[in-house]
């Protein structure tokens, strides 16, 4: 049988409880019991020293044991909060004041005795009880002398039986009950209240231990879950509320994600199949050509089969590239790329990628400038990475810009930061599609067709590579008129 909190919580309060009233009451008996005795012990104190000097039995040293007795026994008489004994210097009981066959030791211990006389230690301080072997009592103590010579000692037990019963029933009599009832009942109340205070201050600890238990049962998912949860305060005092409120969050934030894993495997699929698709077409192309190659070579003449193998080696080329950028793409999405960053001058890195790119731009007639030619500052960054990005920017821009168009390549300084530009003159993007172009596998409707064929991972490739690098790729354009696609580094 499991049980809560609560209860866990109510049993260790309720145990707790009841060791820390036994301990009280035990200590508070035991205190009142010392402090009675010790008041009581220094009452008598001179008790037996002064019946010591005024009894003429006593006075003048003991003869008469017999006599002595009786003398015990009326003194008990009148004191019978008393017990009177007369004990030898080594401990030997010679005679008593109580009735005979009480008494069952025969020696009792003289040290403290001698303590008492010699006021030696704290008070109280306690004796044998003759009349019970173990037990000690407080008690009043004299020596007797005959002469200059040590006869005996005069003890006298302060607290006879006859007393301790009679104090035994007073404890228990109907007042001392009464006492002990309306002590124990306001105790009772005071241990209800408590656990009522504990009721109230863990019942939002089981609400919320219900909610995750239905949260549990629903799988995690939001729309499963009973219309019952708990609304819990995010402006509360109470850090049950803010525990509460975390939990919702939580909820949110993991249904959210549940949500976006939904999407993101939505978008993989149609990615397999349009690359599926893009794979299938240079491959089935390369095919053909390679088997009407491999079955008509005898008759083909020589330049036929020349173009039968510069259309295969394309073609394989741009399986190629296509496999390349998949690969390339899959490890960004999965975090497997590493950089090896490093400080370099941005204007020369420019000038090799422009100079790259210089005779693709003269053979379709559009100029490509870099401005300013002049730039000297340093960034640090991956320098590989960086390329990547400006190739493929430039080669989208090249293949985007018609005859006798214009791309440039700006670069400012803008506090610490290099801002570089890649605009072009193109066909540019309308503002229903420029949302969607750094997605995977998206080609903007008004895309320039080339006799090489496109994915649509390029622009994505980019915006993951411009994350690692600690940038934003981001891009202007309007119809017609041309793009700009811009990012800023940090300057070393």
């Amino acid at each position: 049988m499991k049980i809560c909190f609560y209860q866990r919580l109510a049993i260790a309060l309720v145990a707790v409880f009841m060791l820390v009233m036994i301990a009280c009451v035990y200590s508070t008996n035991l205190l009142q019991k010392l402090t009675q005795q010790e008041a009581e012990q220094k009452l008598h104190l001179g008790l037996a020293e002064h019946l010591v000097s005024d009894n003429p039995l006593l006075k003048e040293g003991v003869y008469d044991y017999e006599a002595l007795g009786n003398l015990f026994h009326t003194l008990m008489i009148l004191g019978p909060n008393f017990e009177f004994y007369y004990v030898s210097p080594k401990g030997e009981i010679l005679t008593y004041s109580a009735k005979p066959g009480k008494v069952k030791a025969t020696t009792i211990d003289v040290a403290p005795i001698k303590q008492l006389i010699n006021k030696k230690g704290g008070f109280p301080i306690v004796g044998d009880d003759p009349k019970k072997e173990g037990v000690h009592k407080i008690f009043s103590a004299a020596p007797v002398y005959n002469n200059d010579r040590l006869q005996g000692y005069l003890y006298v037990i302060i607290g006879a039986e006859q007393y301790d019963s009679i104090l035994t029933s007073l404890k228990n009599n109907q007042s001392m009950r009464e006492v002990a009832v309306f002590m124990g009942v306001g105790l009772l109340l005071l241990l209800v209240a408590l656990l009522v205070l504990f009721k109230y201050f863990t019942a939002p600890l089981k609400r919320l231990s219900n909610d995750m238990q239905k949260v549990r049962e629903a799988d995690f998912h939001r729309e499963k879950l009973p219309r019952d949860l708990a609304v819990w305060k995010r402006n509360s005092a109470n850090e049950v509320d803010h525990l509460g409120c975390a939990f919702t969050d939580m909820l949110s934030h993991i249904d959210k994600q549940f949500d976006q894993l939904s999407e993101i495997d939505s978008q993989r699929r149609v990615l397999l199949a349009d690359l599926s698709h893009d794979l299938r077409t240079p491959l089935a192309s390369l095919q053909g050509y390679i088997e009407t190659l491999a079955l008509n070579e005898d008759s083909l003449s020589k330049e036929e089969r020349k173009h039968f193998v510069d259309v295969s080696l394309k073609n394989a080329k741009n399986l190629k590239h296509l496999i390349d950028q998949i690969f390339e793409l899959a490890y960004l999405e999965g975090e497997q790329v590493s950089l090896n960053q490093e400080s370099f001058p941005i204007g020369e890195l420019l000038h090799d990628v422009v100079a790259k790119f210089a005779l693709d731009a003269k053979q379709k007639n559009v100029s490509l400038s870099l401005t300013p030619e002049k730039f000297d500052y340093y960034i640090f960054a991956d320098i590989g990475k960086l390329e990547r990005v400006l190739t493929n920017l430039i080669a989208n821009a090249i293949r985007h810009t018609p005859e006798h168009g214009d791309i440039e390549i700006a670069l400012s300084k803008q506090h610490n930061k290099i801002r570089v530009d890649v605009r072009d003159t193109g066909v540019g993007i309308s503002d229903k599609e420029i949302a969607y172009i750094f997605d995977a596998r998206y080609q903007a409707s008004n895309s320039e067709k080339d006799t090489c064929s496109h994915a649509g991972l390029g622009l994505a490739i980019c915006k993951k590579l411009m994350t690692l690098l600690n940038s934003e790729l981001k891009v202007q354009s309007r119809l017609g008129e041309g793009t700009c696609f811009s990012f800023e580094l940090s300057v070393v």
